[in-house]
């Protein structure tokens, strides 16, 4: 296995845009590929949406392990997003760029034209990529709060949001960190953020900072408020002393002699903490448990047809099976017994055929483990002539179940369990207000979802329960506190390499994990843990109660972002 060199840092800006909209501008978005394989390409990330702009900044960075013995191909497309949906084929596709990290890395800042699909010029477009490396792991908590904003709206007072940018070593500024705007308020108080140290002063508790303060405006015209210059040093500073900084408009200044700020800006909170990464919490000794729910709904067709999406084919295998052996064969490696609980959902199950939406595929409830990816292989297949096939496709009791263990390994103080969950489904969510509901409780708690769409039905619903649109709210408008959803449609990875399907579905997977542990200021476990605490050597498996099994059933769970004005 290549060991990895570094971790390097993308930040990207573009310029000259195409303008797609009309009556305003563009409103991109960058997203960021990776090569599985010959003109095939897996999603990793995108940046957030910048409103109405030609020549965006994203604040949002991308983050790549680099390996100085690959090639390494990327790709970044530009998107003028009109909708919430993650589809980008009813985009306005604004121009793309592919090249390798060794050529960006050795260039430190590449520009390059953007390109459209039939490889012209996309019009006078310019993407910038700058390279950093992460030798670094701190990170900073911050908070801020204003006081005494100027008034900038004709019918209201201001919409304030703050953006915070490190200066670099040519002495330009780049942004690290872009705040929500907070509608109609001169004395906002904003949400606390974290940013990486490295993204915010290289490390340097000396180095420059800037913050802007803007009153956010629809048309993308807004509108400076104040600004100043600081360091990370007089943050930490200020949130003990209770000073503020001046929040200066360089035009006001030189018009008037008696001017003093335009506001001010103080610090509630300024910590620094040490970031820890996926790999500090695999190597600490957390343990990944995969769980698999299978959807055995009537819309799947008889297994015994080759029109079934549960038939399998002479080469032993189905769309079912694809997705169970490409994501399986990874996650196994990082569950250390291997024992995985298959639980499947809409079939008649014997002897009763009642139709159940939580059941074990081997039929024994006290006992739901499947031996590592060949044995959940081995179930399936004896489990499919033993079933009725019926409906409806309900989520919420597989994901309440899982939950449940996965809220009881969030009691421990310790970083010590996580929990994969797979669906493989074929159509649309029949009790999609309780699947939200579900999804938010479950983004409180150590637990990721992947969703793995068979066939070729509408996958509208599955793309609205991934986050990476927008913030998903439960039908009672609670909101989730983390995106832990990854959805993709099956039929995207027929033709591609076997590996393409786990590197697109699983790319979250580790951001998910280290932003649940850090947000719960978890460290890594030592090599030497209490011995109160439960590892996966002394778990017992199948009475191991700290992964899912069918013996009890859960409980029945019943200011504005920019993000928000950015991604919609």
């Amino acid at each position: 296995m290549a060991q990895c060199v570094t971790k390097v840092e993308l930040s990207i800006s573009c310029e000259n845009l195409l303008n797609k909209d009309v009556g305003s501008k563009s409103d991109p978005l960058c997203v960021f590929f990776i090569s599985t394989g010959e003109n095939q390409w897996a999603e990793i990330d995108r940046t957030e949406q910048v409103k109405n702009c030609l020549a965006p900044k994203f604040s949002k960075k991308f983050l790549v392990d680099f390996y100085f013995e690959q090639i390494q191909k990327l790709k970044f497309g530009i998107y003028d997003i009109d909708n919430k949906t993650i589809d980008l084929k009813d985009d306005d596709f604004l121009g793309y760029f592919e090249c390798t990290l060794g050529q960006i890395v050795s260039s430190k800042k590449l520009m390059r034209p953007l390109l459209l699909e039939n490889k012209k010029l996309a019009g006078k477009g310019i993407i910038s990529i700058l390279a950093e490396e992460i030798k670094d792991n701190r990170a900073v908590n911050l908070q801020l709060q204003a006081q005494n904003l100027d008034k900038k709206d004709l019918f209201g007072k201001s919409d304030p949001y703050l953006e915070i940018s490190k200066q670099t070593q040519d002495g330009k500024w780049q942004i690290a960190h872009r705040t929500e705007v907070i509608k109609n308020n001169l004395n906002p108080s904003w949400k606390a953020f974290k940013v990486a140290l490295h993204s915010l002063c290289d490390g340097d508790l000396q180095r420059p900072v800037k913050v802007d303060c803007f009153d956010y405006d629809n048309d993308g015209s807004h509108d400076l408020i104040g600004s100043f210059e600081t360091t990370v040093a007089k943050f930490q500073e200020a949130s003990q002393s209770g000073a503020a900084f001046d929040c200066v408009n360089p035009k006001k200044k030189q018009k008037k002699k008696s001017y003093k700020n335009s506001g001010t800006v103080s610090i509630k909170t300024c910590e620094i903490v040490k970031d820890y990464s996926f790999l500090d919490y695999i190597m600490g000794g957390c343990q990944m448990n995969f769980t698999v729910g299978i959807d055995f709904t009537g819309s799947n067709g008889d297994p015994r047809s080759p029109n079934s999406l549960h038939y399998i084919n002479p080469n032993g295998l189905n769309e079912y099976l694809m997705a169970i052996w490409s994501v399986g064969m990874v996650v196994q490696d990082y569950d250390t017994d291997k024992m995985f609980p298959v639980l499947g959902f809409g079939a008649q199950i014997p002897p009763n055929w009642q139709v159940s939406h939580e059941f074990p595929i081997n039929f024994n409830p006290n006992n739901p483990f499947c031996s590592g990816v060949q044995g959940i292989v081995d179930t399936y297949r004896k489990c499919l002539p033993q079933i009725r096939l019926y409906g409806p496709t309900n989520f919420s009791p597989i994901i309440n179940h899982v939950a449940k263990f996965a809220a009881a390994a969030a009691q421990q103080p310790t970083a010590s369990q996580y929990y994969i969950l797979l669906i493989i489904t074929d159509g649309v969510i029949t009790d999609l207000d309780e699947t939200r509901q579900a999804i938010v409780n479950a983004s409180k708690l150590p637990l990721s979802l992947i969703i793995v769409g068979v066939g070729e039905a509408d996958f509208t619903a599955m793309e609205f329960l991934d986050g990476d649109d927008g913030v998903l709210r439960s039908l009672t408008g609670e909101t989730a506190v983390r995106d832990i959803v990854q959805f993709v449609p099956y039929r995207k990875f027929q033709n591609a390499a076997k590996e393409a399907l786990a590197q697109s579905v699983l790319a979250e997977v580790p951001r998910q994990v280290t932003c649940y542990f850090n947000m719960h200021k978890l460290s890594p476990l030592s090599k030497q843990m209490p011995s109160n605490v439960q590892t996966p050597s002394n778990v017992q498996t199948p009475s191991n109660e700290q992964k899912p099994s069918n013996v009890q059933k859960p409980a029945n769970d019943g200011e504005l972002n920019l993000e928000d004005c950015l991604d919609f």
